[in-house]
């Protein structure tokens, strides 16, 4: 055997363990949840009687993404389809006038009329239900959720690593302060919020009580208990941020601070022209990996809310656990986790595209 058949056989040997692995509790799993997707699968009748579950194909999905029912009506759109008609005149009037319709042409602008007026008449019926609308729901309740809470814990995590980047056993301390909440449970942390947050004798109404204020119901009221859970969430999730920051700010040169410094800059001019397009990538990294890590969000919501009130803070992970583990309907909850697993890939593939183009 040469030399360079040894290397790819060792080489191979020490891979293989984490293939085995990844191949066992990755792959095997995933595929296991695409296949039992296209099933109507009971979890207690299958747990029984192996033979219980029905194959369906794409039902579950059709149920979860599209209407019960078609209908064609001609109002759908009426404004939209009248101003694309009104477009498609124009254009093909024009193009007649300056002798340029070919027969494609005209073949290509029939199709397009016949798409506006038949085609696009058609959707939901009597403007109805798109697929289940407690999944939409979900899923619009974890886009805010996400929306809210990724570009808070990035823009506080770099502020307060900027700060707490110089030597010294304050900032020391105050960084592993900041770090310690990382460490905690989703269970430890929603319990310090919720009596952080109790209206009788919690620590905001306390406060409240100082002033002569009336206490507030944060995780009753429909319009404050997403924004309850989003600042729970950021004061759990500030430390890894913050560590990945500090790491950045501490690649910068000293040379090239000191550059900006004899050049007159300092305080904000520093910060926005020398500091941001330094970490660049460390910056786009902590984004997109809080944006990808919070579609995930379950304790908080289940924990201190329970999805309430009124499904004002139901999530996507909770709503698929909900539909397993309750309704014992793991079909339809696999369909909602492939959405899932789709939506976070499609947020992967971008901060793999977004990292690209900051090395290049």
């Amino acid at each position: 055997m040469n030399y360079q058949a040894k290397e790819r056989m060792w080489g191979s040997l020490f891979v293989l363990p984490y293939m085995v692995i990844f191949g066992l509790f990755l792959l095997y799993p995933f595929a296991k949840g695409i296949w039992i997707s296209l099933h109507e699968w009971n979890l207690l009748e299958v747990a029984f009687n192996p033979d219980a579950k029905e194959f369906v194909g794409l039902d579950n999905y059709i149920k979860l993404l599209f209407p019960r029912s078609w209908d064609f009506e001609w109002d759908q759109l009426l404004l939209f389809r009248v101003f694309l008609g009104a477009g498609l005149t124009f254009l093909v009037w024009n193009a007649n006038k300056k002798n340029k319709m070919t027969p494609l042409l005209w073949g290509l602008s029939i199709a397009a009329l016949l798409i506006i007026v038949y085609l696009m008449g058609w959707g939901p019926e009597n403007g109805g239900r798109i697929g289940d609308r407690r999944f939409w729901t979900s899923v619009g309740n974890t886009v805010k959720f996400v929306l809210y809470v990724g570009p808070l814990i990035t823009v506080l995590a770099l502020v307060l690593a900027i700060q707490l980047n110089k030597p010294g056993k304050t900032t020391a301390i105050l960084r592993t302060i900041f770090f310690s909440t990382q460490v905690l449970s989703v269970t430890v942390v929603t319990l310090v919020w919720q009596l952080m947050y109790s209206p009788q004798n919690g620590f905001i109404a306390n406060i409240f009580e100082i002033f002569g204020m009336d206490s507030i119901a944060w995780l009753t009221n429909q319009n404050l208990a997403m924004p309850a859970i989003v600042i729970a969430t950021v004061w759990w999730s500030l430390g890894f941020a913050l560590v990945v920051f500090l790491s950045g700010l501490q690649s910068i040169p000293n040379d090239r601070l000191e550059a900006a410094r004899l050049d007159g800059a300092k305080g904000w001019g520093i910060i926005w022209y020398v500091i941001v397009p330094s970490i660049k990538g460390t910056i786009t990294f902590v984004l997109i990996m809080q944006l990808v890590l919070h579609f995930q969000v379950f304790g908080q919501s289940h924990l201190m809310t329970n999805g309430g009130p009124g499904d004002s803070t139901q999530v996507l992970v909770r709503y698929i656990y909900q539909t397993a583990f309750r309704d014992s309907n793991v079909g339809y909850a696999s369909a909602m986790a492939i959405m899932l697993f789709i939506i976070m890939m499609t947020f992967s593939l971008i901060q793999a595209k977004v990292s690209k183009r900051g090395e290049q």
